[in-house]
């Protein structure tokens, strides 16, 4: 079998995607034979057929299933690949830290400058959906990351930990309190990924179930979890360095006694062997030592 071609391999994804010659060709802004031909050609290089023609249209035969599955890590791949190239052809004049909200990294950023005065450091907002994967693709070198998280192809150091609180409405009726428990937000609805509060999972309630058939927005920055607060659309669970950092009058963060402390961690790619990273880490290591004890 010859190697895979990453174009033909995105003309497959197109027309797995509409299941429709036409309006693939449309997306891709090529002819209609050109990609029945390409079609052809990966078929052949496969030696399997991927597509199927009947009375119900275009369909997926059981290979092409398994490409469609397969094929969107192919091209990631290709991708992370043509990152660390270009970050390779930078040299080392230039380190990216990464870092998640509430995070403040200014310490052992400032301590790498000064130890390199000729090195370019720079930062790197992430979030819950990439903090690992910038790593992974090599957009940092080096990031300070919030559990949990997948840590396949990671090397993972814990720095500190704390506390986690619930972001309420000013005028709601737990607002105000010292703390509360998981189980006095049963009845609230969550508005981040449960993942990122697995004892979430445990609090089940009628009221709960009924959230859950309903619309709900799906926030996914800070910002935006804390406007739906503010309007009453439910709750958000922060830790508690990000409750003060992004505080506001319409919103108060109350401590959830029972909830695990949120882990802070140092992530670096699993494989890597760089002098810079080590430096940083032990500025990381200096600089938030303190802070062990927190919860």
């Amino acid at each position: 079998m010859s190697d895979l071609d990453l174009r033909k391999i995105r003309y497959f994804l197109a027309l797995a995607k509409h299941l429709n010659y036409s309006r693939a060709a449309e997306e891709l802004h090529i002819a209609q034979p050109v990609l029945s031909r390409q079609i052809r050609a990966l078929e052949q290089e496969l030696r399997v057929p991927l597509f199927v023609r009947d009375h119900r249209g275009t369909q997926l035969t059981k290979a092409g299933e398994q490409l469609l599955e397969d094929a969107p890590t192919l091209i990631e791949q290709a991708g992370v690949v043509q990152r660390r190239i270009n970050r390779a052809a930078r040299g080392t004049n230039s380190f990216v830290v990464g870092f998640m909200p509430g995070l403040i990294v200014t310490g052992p950023v400032q301590a790498l400058r000064a130890a390199h005065p000729t090195l370019s450091v720079e930062v790197l907002r992430t979030s819950w959906d990439d903090q690992a994967a910038v790593i992974l693709d090599a957009r940092v070198d080096v990031g300070l990351i919030r559990l949990p998280v997948v840590q396949r192809g990671l090397r993972v150091e814990p720095l500190f930990s704390e506390p986690r609180m619930v972001m309420l409405p000013i005028e709601h009726v737990l607002a105000g309190k010292d703390e509360v428990s998981i189980a006095d937000l049963a009845d609230e609805h969550l508005l981040q990924d449960p993942d990122a509060v697995p004892e979430w999972r445990d609090i089940a309630t009628e009221l709960r179930q009924r959230f859950a058939q309903r619309a709900y927005p799906h926030p996914r920055t800070v910002e935006e979890k804390l406007e739906h607060v503010a309007s009453g659309q439910g709750i958000s669970i922060l830790p508690a360095s990000t409750a003060g950092f992004y505080r506001r009058p319409d919103v108060t963060g109350v401590l959830v006694a029972d909830l695990a402390p949120n882990q802070v961690c140092l992530a670096w790619q699993s494989g890597r062997r760089s002098k810079l990273v080590n430096e940083f880490a032990e500025f990381a290591r200096s600089h938030f030592g303190g802070r062990a004890q927190d919860a």
